[in-house]
């Protein structure tokens, strides 16, 4: 399983990684500083010359995914977490589930998508590092296989403890994460949050769901209904007109537009 980690200790705050993602994923160049539909990843500045990068972590065990009623949203064995237009039902659940507030949503979009970072998955499938690792001037931002990223972040803890907290973040939180994080405390302490579970959300989700009435799940069932129909009316509207000029005898355009010129002249 593929991840990132981010050493705070290394980022000079040049914002490569941004560029990077924006030029990669065809976003435009604002806004920058806050996540958006437009904006996948944005460089924090902490102060004393520190930076921190927010983006979607990625979980091993995704909330949002687990709270998607139509799979929209999945965990792939490669690492993202992906996101599939064509089964979204606009209900934002996974906005609502995910507990590090990341996914964004096109509100003034007439087609609305759920956005955010899904870690470059074209690239990933090939093995080859995310556009923002590879952007990254200092190695800042390194990318590589999950295992080994957490041996790498504790090699460094341990050879410079100054210069960094005792901790991986993104090792344990929410049962942990695909982007993780090492720095000094202050970084630690910035990210920290003692509201968030060391094991998976959807396990404890699970927990309560399964002691909910069965109208919820058929609540469930009928919004997925509703999307069906929405779904094959869309597609029987689309056919319809070649359904008809398929027709034996159909007129075709030419023949239309005589008819059309003839009962205007009577």
């Amino acid at each position: 399983m593929y991840a990132l980690l981010f050493d705070a200790n290394l980022c000079v705050g040049c914002e490569s990684c941004v560029d990077a993602c924006k030029a990669e994923n065809g976003l435009p160049d604002q806004p920058r500083d806050v996540l958006s539909a437009d904006t996948f990843t944005v460089l924090q500045d902490e102060g004393n010359d520190l930076y921190l990068r927010n983006m979607c972590r990625h979980c091993v065990t995704p909330a949002c995914a687990s709270a998607c009623p139509v799979a929209a949203l999945h965990k792939t064995p490669e690492g993202p977490v992906v996101y599939e237009f064509d089964k979204c039902m606009g209900c934002r659940y996974c906005m609502v589930a995910c507990p590090f507030s990341i996914p964004r949503y096109e509100w003034a979009s007439t087609t609305p998508r759920v956005r955010k970072c899904e870690m470059c998955k074209h690239r990933t499938l090939e093995g080859r590092p995310t556009a923002c690792a590879e952007a990254c001037p200092t190695g800042a931002t390194t990318f590589g296989d999950r295992t080994e990223l957490i041996a790498e972040a504790w090699k460094r803890i341990s050879e410079d403890p100054d210069a960094y907290a005792p901790k991986v973040y993104g090792l344990e939180e929410v049962g942990g994460t695909c982007v993780m994080v090492i720095g000094p405390q202050e970084i630690i302490d910035v990210l920290s949050d003692p509201r968030l579970p060391q094991e998976a959300l959807p396990e404890k989700t699970w927990a309560v769901l399964s002691r909910i009435p069965t109208a919820v799940g058929v609540v469930g069932m009928g919004l997925l209904g509703v999307n069906w129909v929405i779904q094959r009316r869309m597609a029987l509207a689309h056919a319809e007109p070649e359904a008809q000029a398929a027709l034996p005898g159909a007129p075709d355009d030419h023949t239309s537009k005589n008819r059309d010129a003839e009962g205007k002249e009577r």
